[in-house]
């Protein structure tokens, strides 16, 4: 299965982000109002209207957020980590998403511009 890797840039700190992410106010004003976000390991998310779901794996404050994303049965699960860094005009935003199946492979990149970053842009604009 393909992995896929990019970077954005926010203008935005990355303690705003990291709060956009994970608190589930925020969460909801540029996810979708039906989100859903657990703030411990192990603990489910749910994000535009139920469109992407799974597990959160990993927080660390301000600076990492890895999930597991379902896709029914798949022999390995598809892992996203999304790595902030501080950047001159405020965030650049590092996202690894591994294991994608192939038959999601054009949905879920173009997704990744067209729907979660550009709603995330468009939340701190």
């Amino acid at each position: 299965m393909p992995d896929f890797k990019k970077y954005y840039t926010l203008s935005a700190p990355p303690e705003e982000v990291y709060m956009a992410l994970t608190y589930l106010p925020s969460l909801s004003l540029w996810a979708g109002e039906n989100s859903e976000m657990g703030t411990e390991p192990g603990s489910a998310f749910s994000m535009f209207d139920g469109g992407i779901t799974g597990t959160n794996l990993l927080f660390e404050t301000d600076k990492k957020l890895v999930q597991s994303w379902d896709f029914g049965d798949l022999e390995e699960p598809s892992i996203v980590t999304i790595i902030l860094h501080p950047h001159k005009k405020g965030c650049s935003i590092e996202v690894r998403h591994t294991n994608i199946p192939e038959e999601a492979w054009q949905d879920i990149t173009a997704g990744w511009d067209d729907t979660y970053m550009a709603s995330l842009m468009d939340f701190f604009e």
